[in-house]
């Protein structure tokens, strides 16, 4: 059993990926090419934004849209400490703190309502995850935002293809990153990413810190970095930009009915009546976790775990914040085990996943 099967959505599109792939091999424009415009384009449209800059993968998009609003050593980032650990890592990268907020424990996003008692003078921006697919409450965060006068940053590196209140994934805030890992809701065949706004001003400002900070040929306005998406896998995401919305409803669907069959068995991540979920994850939890694991594995039922360990206890930041300070995260990482999710899960195989669940839990 796949616990991602991409193997099913390339034979899919395997006509279309070949044809768009050859026509990159005949131009020969590697780098930069005609796809990935086309590309930036189409995903601009598709969430609504006004701005596209694709780059070469989804920290690099955070990254970018970090020094697109200027961080700086000390400034402070309002964060969850429930993540993938790019989330805090590129905070830390530029020398500012990552000031950790702990979570709603329904929706495992960070809970708004505790991020005002967060701000401080040295709060340059607040950097939400929408966790596992599903988008965190942008609307009480960006009145908060604008409160200070700051800057949101939507990590949406799980959640393209998810809306919140009718609107979009990548056009809730000032800025969205999003990825395109091969097992992301929009992947293609390597790394990719993409930072989405309104704001023209940032996006040129992206736009030329994404290319070594080069304004036009061998002009450097910026100190920035080679993070551009090479036009291969551009040509990949337009082949796979055909079936998205397709793929998107069967995620719903099949997301909708583990619910059905799990809600009784197991906590899930509660998806909120305002909320589409791109259900990148489908993540219950379970106590005595390595056990139900095992349990599963000897009935032929992958897991993974997103995420065992929360960013504020890794290694790295030993001995600047304390075990139990963000205690719903805690128990959350040391509870959560994700299932197979994919849009070609047939209902065969996960009552198989559901009955696996039922059996491990004894």
């Amino acid at each position: 059993m796949e616990f991602i099967d991409l193997k099913t959505q390339q034979k899919r599109i395997q006509k279309q990926v070949q044809e768009k792939i050859n026509t990159v091999l005949n131009h020969g424009q590697y780098i930069m090419g005609p796809e990935v415009f086309e590309l930036e384009e189409r995903l601009a449209k598709y969430t609504g934004a006004k701005h596209c800059i694709t780059n070469a993968n989804g920290t690099d998009a955070l990254m970018l849209a970090l020094m697109a609003i200027n961080i700086k050593p000390g400034d402070e980032v309002i964060t969850t400490p429930f993540s993938f650990f790019a989330t805090s890592e590129v905070i830390s990268f530029f020398g500012a703190v990552p000031v950790f907020v702990d979570i709603d424990r329904e929706t495992y996003n960070i809970d708004a309502n505790l991020i005002e008692e967060k701000i401080t003078k040295k709060t340059k921006a607040i950097l939400p995850v929408s966790l596992y697919g599903q988008c965190a409450d942008y609307d009480v965060i960006e009145e908060i935002a604008a409160k200070y006068g700051i800057v949101t940053i939507e990590d949406a590196a799980q959640s393209f293809g998810a809306t919140y209140k009718n609107r979009k994934s990548c056009n809730l805030t000032k800025i969205s990153c999003t990825s395109f890992f091969p097992s992301k809701p929009l992947g293609c065949y390597g790394d990719g990413g993409a930072c989405f706004t309104n704001d023209d001003k940032i996006a040129e400002k992206i736009k030329i810190l994404r290319t070594h900070g080069q304004a036009k040929r061998y002009y450097h306005t910026e100190i920035g970095m080679n993070a551009r998406l090479d036009t291969l896998q551009a040509a990949i995401l337009l082949a796979k930009m055909d079936i998205f919305d397709d793929e998107i409803q069967l995620r719903h669907e099949i997301g909708a009915r583990y619910t059905k069959l799990i809600k009784d068995i197991a906590p899930t991540q509660k998806i909120l009546t305002e909320n589409t979920s791109a259900y990148a994850q489908y993540t219950i939890e379970v106590d005595n976790r390595e056990s139900v694991i095992n349990k599963m594995k000897e009935q032929g039922i992958p897991t993974a775990v997103h995420y065992p360990i929360p960013l504020h206890l890794q290694p790295v930041y030993a001995g600047q914040y304390k075990a139990g300070s963000y205690p719903k995260s805690e128990e959350a990482a040391s509870r959560v085990v994700s299932l197979p999710m994919h849009p070609y899960l047939d209902e065969a195989t996960q009552d198989k996943v559901v009955a696996a669940v039922k059996e491990s839990l004894k």
